[in-house]
């Protein structure tokens, strides 16, 4: 195992998961530094959501080593891993369709910056919780659905909603699953201006998406994995141009 760098944030090394018999992935290596944007393409399959699975805990690494933030946490509960300051949106957006926006902004906080194991309390007022979730919701441009009820939102605003809870709890890395699958352009780039913003505010950024456009005018390294194995890396000009990458997902994308 190579020494890491002292700004690397995230670290797999030689990560492997299979699922019977079948493999998702095999043999990952990859870096998040500090303060950077990276992203993860593929096709459909190639086990994206897998290796998000296992940084966030929801699975169980058969072999290899993930550490966040110069922590081994491999072996860690998912929760343990939230606490350590890692906060990640779904492609499949799970919101309370009963609460209103400003309660899911409250809902993921404790003081600290961590997550709450049940609903918002009644009378909720701490100060610096609500401070963060009033930053967010004017950061995001969502203080005319403060009090609006999840489940009556545009499909547009509860992918906002969806991020804002996300940096609402005050992570050091957000994971992005798919953040602009279903918007269209306006929306898209409206959501890249924001990412830009939030990294340029020192927010280190994981995300998986299919939008080539939105991927390659929005990170500074990309990993393309491919039936379970990393086939390339490197800056969205390099991924471009590799003809293992055209080959396999990219083609026509790439021009």
């Amino acid at each position: 195992m190579s020494a890491p760098s002292p700004d690397t944030l995230l670290r797999l090394d030689g990560v492997s998961r299979r699922f019977g018999g079948v493999r998702a992935l095999s043999d990952i290596s990859m870096t998040v530094e500090r303060g950077r944007i990276v992203g993860v393409i593929g096709p459909n399959g190639a086990g994206k959501t897998t290796l998000f699975n296992l940084i966030t805990g929801a699975y169980r690494a058969d072999a290899g080593a993930i550490v966040f933030d110069d922590h081994d946490v491999t072996a860690w509960p998912a929760h343990r891993i939230i606490r350590a300051g890692l906060a990640r949106t779904f492609q499949n957006i799970r919101l309370f369709a009963g609460m209103t926006v400003w309660e899911h902004l409250l809902v993921t906080q404790r003081p600290g910056g961590h997550v709450l194991r049940g609903l918002v309390p009644l009378g909720w007022s701490n100060p610096a919780v609500t401070a963060r979730a009033e930053h967010v919701l004017k950061f995001f441009g969502l203080e005319a659905y403060r009090n609006v009820l999840a489940r009556t939102l545009p499909y547009g605003i509860q992918r906002k909603v969806d991020m804002a809870r996300a940096l609402a709890s005050g992570p050091k890395l957000l994971l992005l699953d798919e953040p602009v699958a279903g918007m269209n352009h306006d929306e898209a780039e409206d959501l890249r201006k924001l990412l830009l913003r939030l990294n340029e505010e020192g927010l280190s950024i994981l995300l998986i998406e299919h939008d080539m456009a939105f991927v390659m005018n929005l990170c500074h390294e990309l990993y393309v994995l491919d039936f379970g194995v990393r086939i390339a890396a490197g800056d969205p000009a390099a991924i471009r141009r590799d003809p293992v990458v055209l080959d396999a997902y990219l083609g026509s994308e790439a021009c």
